[in-house]
């Protein structure tokens, strides 16, 4: 199941941006993290395949959403300049980001490649 994810939420499930410096992935899994907005066409056609990828993947990563405009502090400090804004988070290693409304295969060639999940 998709999460819905607040600034607070993100600090404790994904990374505490205000007590670290470096990159410092809390999950115990690894996530998908899709920047969203609710008047977005593309991020409404991202929203069903996150769906999917959450019960295809159940168990081996976690998937949240977050709000753009309703969290403009994690925006902010992500980046974020368009959406949908997807980003990967490996279990180890540095998170990677892509934009736009990708296709199923690309987030399974993503989750494959970058968070080194198979089904």
């Amino acid at each position: 199941m998709v999460e819905n994810l607040t600034a607070d939420k993100f600090k404790e499930r994904v990374f505490d941006y205000e007590n670290n410096k470096e990159w410092k992935f809390n999950g115990d899994k690894p996530a998908i993290v899709d920047f969203y907005a609710d008047w977005c066409g593309p991020c409404k056609m991202v929203a069903p395949v996150l769906d999917e990828l959450s019960q295809d993947y159940k168990g081996k990563v976690d998937v949240f959403k977050v709000n753009t405009e309703n969290e403009t502090e994690l925006a902010s400090i992500f980046g974020i300049q368009s959406i949908p804004s997807i980003l990967f988070i490996p279990k180890d290693g540095q998170p990677q980001m892509a934009q736009g409304a990708l296709a199923k295969e690309s987030f399974e060639k993503a989750i494959s490649d970058v968070l080194k999940v198979e089904k």
